[in-house]
């Protein structure tokens, strides 16, 4: 097997789900054989609490011939990952390089996991809702949008309202009685809006 690991590993990342890696080529005498290539192993750090729960997946890339980098697409934003990189003949894989450590930076967060809406009185109504399942960076807030919708389908005007990271309720006053409303709601980071989900809802007759 290839007696050296590659030299002056170096990563850079390139947005929150992608990063590119660079590697000095081993000197072809060390590889004892013939060069088919470099692998790069590379795995997402458990914070310390999630550590016992999951074995950490490595994944590997392989990349053909004497090419000295290569790109790690499908990245989790806002997480921190090792990576090393290991030479390859017909025999096997020469030792790792030095695990290098690098950090991918947020991105959008997935939706809200989910949005219930009960309560229904003449002028109001109460609203649920769950963090999104993957965050991808610091909830900065929600964002809620809503509008009536009369007998015929059509919509009225947009409300919108920007609720708190840490609120996961809210009770909506001033509404219109036996009104039909359409809602729309999603989670923002600091690089932007997630995916929104929707659900109607009607406040009730007049007593």
């Amino acid at each position: 097997v290839p007696m050296v690991a590659p030299g002056n590993v170096q990563v850079h990342v390139l947005n929150s789900t992608l990063a590119k890696v660079h590697w000095d080529p081993v000197p072809l005498k060390t590889v004892r054989g013939h060069l088919q290539g470099y692998k790069v192993y590379y795995w997402k750090v458990q914070s310390p609490s999630r550590r016992s729960r999951r074995h950490v997946e490595k994944k590997i890339l392989t990349f053909r011939g004497n090419k000295t980098f290569g790109m790690l697409p499908g990245l989790e934003p806002y997480s921190s990952y090792k990576l090393n990189v290991r030479v390859v003949n017909g025999k096997g894989e020469g030792p790792a390089s030095p695990d290098k450590v690098f950090r991918t930076p947020e991105g959008v967060p997935s939706s809200p996991s989910f949005l219930k809406i009960t309560d229904p009185t003449l002028d109001s109504l109460t609203l649920e809702w769950g963090s999104p399942t993957h965050p991808n960076g610091i909830l900065t807030s929600y964002i809620l949008k809503f509008q009536p919708i009369n007998n015929t389908h059509e919509l009225g005007p947009l409300v919108e309202i920007r609720i708190p990271a840490n609120e996961s309720s809210l009770i909506l006053k001033n509404l219109n009685y036996s009104t039909r409303y359409k809602f729309y709601f999603n989670a923002q980071t600091s690089v932007g809006s997630g995916s929104q989900i929707t659900e109607e809802a009607v406040t009730i007759m007049d007593e």
